[in-house]
């Protein structure tokens, strides 16, 4: 067994040199429909002149997500490549608003680019994980319309912090949104800000060398960001805005294409946007990126938790109205921290003491609120039917200062599966 294990690292060793080059292929899509019918569209590729993701297991996904994108080698058919995501758009189709009009919202995905040509299968999924719309391309490396993207132009950025492997890391990038040119200084402080706050939870603190961070200097006309509700609408580097989904403290960006056209040449795979704004709100989507508002007492809890959702597909532990459910008894939910007992036995049961009754009652004591891992209800935006590891967590309020150890777990072995050589 020992001698099968050694070859198969081996062979994961060789796999990146083989089929990629240490470059990446961007690639442009529109998500497009309503709640009954929805489609994917091809938009445009781009050439980007390094490759900052993971360079082992390169066809596994360690989180569903609600869709995927798998490359195939042409010649062979074999999987490659897979990466997994979720969207707004996704998001989108459940809203009230999907239910009348039809629309279409960019997504853009990242992944190393091909030596040879290529199969490209993207998928979207619906909360019971059936198949809701795909689509198959083919990529020609050497097709003359790929655009060439950050070999020339490239916006300032700084270093905030050099992974003790920068080959086997995770990179992360800070982006500027609503922040004018004499206002880097102040961007630059709130992303040491948001960097600190993230290195003081575990399980990031004690795996901080193996983080690549930096701080893109993207410049806006305007200072701040718009705020629908309040009838301001700003000329922001990102288009960012307050109300999405008509939802007052949900602050995203729908402008992707822009967003990775700030980050073309700069080292990054994950994506924290700090919006220069006093005003609460903020989102996170898995692995597309995280925003957070920044001038609040609130901002270092906000920016962590939003990184739980972009990076760790971390969902919430909170209720937030039982009319429009995105849970249901017959399917247990890809997020790490959330359970419908479907399939209680792939979630955290081996981390629940014996005895513990299900549900599980709350408790007074403040300790026990955040360590004693359980099957407390209420969660996923539901009050009944949906059951989070512990009483209270960095993923449920504000005002706990860690991650429970469910999502510790979580986020621990998302970093190992990351930044882990296979030899």
């Amino acid at each position: 067994m020992l001698a099968v294990a050694i070859a198969t690292l081996t062979t994961w060793a060789v796999d990146f040199d083989r089929y990629f080059t240490d470059a990446t292929l961007r690639l442009d899509y529109a998500f497009a429909g309503d709640a009954v019918k929805q489609e994917i569209f091809l938009d445009q590729l781009s050439h980007l002149p390094r490759w900052w993701g993971r360079r082992v297991r390169l066809d596994e996904v360690p989180v569903a997500g609600d869709g995927d994108i798998t490359v195939r080698d042409h010649r062979s058919g074999a999987v490659i490549y897979r990466h997994s995501f979720s969207s707004l758009f996704q998001e989108w189709i459940s809203t009230a608003e999907a239910k009348t009009v039809r629309k279409s919202m960019e997504n853009v995905f990242l992944v190393p680019m091909p030596r040879d040509t290529v199969d490209i299968t993207i998928e979207l999924r619906d909360p019971h994980h059936r198949t809701m719309c795909s689509l198959t391309h083919q990529v020609v490396p050497s097709d003359i319309l790929i655009a060439r993207r950050g070999e020339r132009s490239v916006t300032p950025f700084v270093t905030l912090q050099q992974a003790a492997d920068t080959l086997h890391c995770i990179h992360i990038a800070y982006v500027a949104e609503g922040y004018t040119e004499a206002e880097m200084p102040q961007f630059l402080e709130h992303c040491r800000e948001a960097m600190e706050a993230m290195f003081g939870h575990e399980p990031f603190k004690s795996l901080r060398s193996r983080f690549n961070i930096v701080a893109v200097q993207s410049a806006s006309h305007d200072s701040g960001v718009s705020d629908p509700g309040a009838g301001i609408w700003l000329d922001t580097a990102l288009g960012s805005h307050f109300d999405t989904f008509y939802s007052k403290r949900y602050l995203t960006t729908l402008h992707l294409k822009q967003l990775h056209n700030v980050l073309a040449g700069v080292p990054y795979e994950h994506i924290i946007i700090l919006a220069n704004t006093d005003h609460y709100g903020g989102g996170g989507i898995y692995n597309s990126y995280n925003l957070s508002y920044t001038r609040g007492k609130h901002f270092r809890p906000v920016v962590v938790h939003e990184f739980g959702h972009s990076f760790a597909g971390l969902g919430d532990e909170y209720p937030y109205g039982d009319d429009d459910p995105r849970y249901f008894s017959d399917v247990e939910p890809w997020e790490p921290n959330l359970t419908t007992l479907h399939n209680f036995g792939s979630k955290w049961a081996d981390m629940v003491a014996p005895g513990t009754p299900c549900p599980t009652p709350e408790s007074q004591d403040s300790t026990m609120m955040t360590r004693r891992v359980g099957v407390f209800e209420g969660g996923g935006y539901l009050s009944k039917g949906v059951y989070r590891p512990v009483q209270d967590c960095r993923m449920r309020t504000n005002e706990v200062p860690e991650f429970c150890p469910v999502c510790q777990r979580a986020i621990r072995r998302l970093i190992e599966f990351y930044t882990t050589p296979l030899n």
